[in-house]
């Protein structure tokens, strides 16, 4: 198949590329550097230069390929356009920066899924998108059958698995893996790895309450194989789950941080954990435990 992947040299995209080269897919990743051009070309896939709040681009590319994975997602200022970076400190008060860019990354990225989907839907192509099960119901185990819950911790972004879902109905096999806050190797920790520059800088690590709240957590090479599973075999209108722990307490991930960094290791009341973790806190405080086996059953 020819596949198109968003978010080609990240940290998932770029396993996703490996594990799509490796079984004879032609992949094509959207990327932002000449040097990243190159790094896609060692690995045997083709490179385009754009970003994904570029439309046109998207939907040329999306329209030379059987399917489309869709992993990027502005999850700092500096991944936006200069035109996005400059409205989000100057468009109302300081104390609302987070929410307003929230809101201005989830809009390129339903653009960029509503794009795909006007491309693909002509020749009823595959569209696969990475969405996070932060965006799940607390307190109990996200399966996949669940809706995602607007008032959850990354609740925000269920907007854009609906925009996905919406497509099945004008023929796009359309698909959503959902990932837990720890998609990690043995280098980097997903949303873990800001847990551990918090406790260096502040010399303690940190949990909420009793640090019983739960987090999921899959390595991405798991990752990388579910995207190429699901684009290949996936149901229209399904969700996948990548977790291959279903929650680990939290107060163990504060634990482990704390050996490691020999920093001592607290727990925080809710106030205290606004102070300490800052933006991070409403994800700290999340119990987001993951089922995955209705993926499992389905996929092998």
């Amino acid at each position: 198949m020819r596949i198109f992947i968003t978010g080609a040299t990240g940290f998932i995209g770029s396993a996703v590329v490996r594990e799509l080269v490796a079984a004879g897919h032609a992949v094509t990743g959207l990327v932002r550097s000449a040097h990243a051009v190159a790094s896609l070309k060692a690995i045997g896939a083709r490179a385009c230069i754009g970003t994904i709040e570029d439309p046109d681009l998207l939907r040329r590319e999306a329209a030379l390929a059987d399917g489309v994975i869709h992993t990027a997602f502005f999850h700092a200022l500096s991944h936006a356009s200069l035109g996005i970076r400059a409205r989000i400190p100057f468009g109302g008060p300081p104390a609302r920066i987070v929410e307003r860019f929230a809101a201005a990354a989830v809009g390129v990225d339903q653009r960029a899924i509503d794009t795909f989907g006007e491309a693909l839907g002509i020749r009823k192509g595959s569209l696969v998108i990475a969405f996070p099960t932060m965006a799940m119901a607390a307190g109990r185990p996200a399966r996949e059958t669940d809706y995602a819950d607007r008032c959850a911790a990354g609740g925000a972004r269920a907007r854009s698995e609906q925009a996905a879902l919406d497509l099945v109905r004008t023929g796009v096999n359309a698909t959503v893996v959902r990932l837990p806050p720890s998609v990690h190797d043995e280098t980097k920790l997903g949303l873990v790895m800001r847990l551990i520059e918090i406790a260096r800088k502040k010399r303690m690590s940190a949990y909420p309450g009793d640090g019983l709240n739960r987090w999921a957590a899959v390595h991405r090479l798991d990752a990388s194989r579910l995207f190429r599973l699901v684009l290949e075999n996936g149901e229209p209108g399904a969700r996948y789950h990548g977790a291959a722990e279903e929650g680990m307490p939290f107060s163990d991930i504060a634990e482990a941080i704390g050996r490691h960094l020999d920093v001592p290791v607290m727990p925080l009341l809710a106030k205290e954990c606004v102070r300490h973790f800052g933006w991070l806190a409403p994800f700290v405080a999340a119990d987001n435990p993951v089922s995955s086996q209705v993926t499992q059953e389905r996929l092998g």
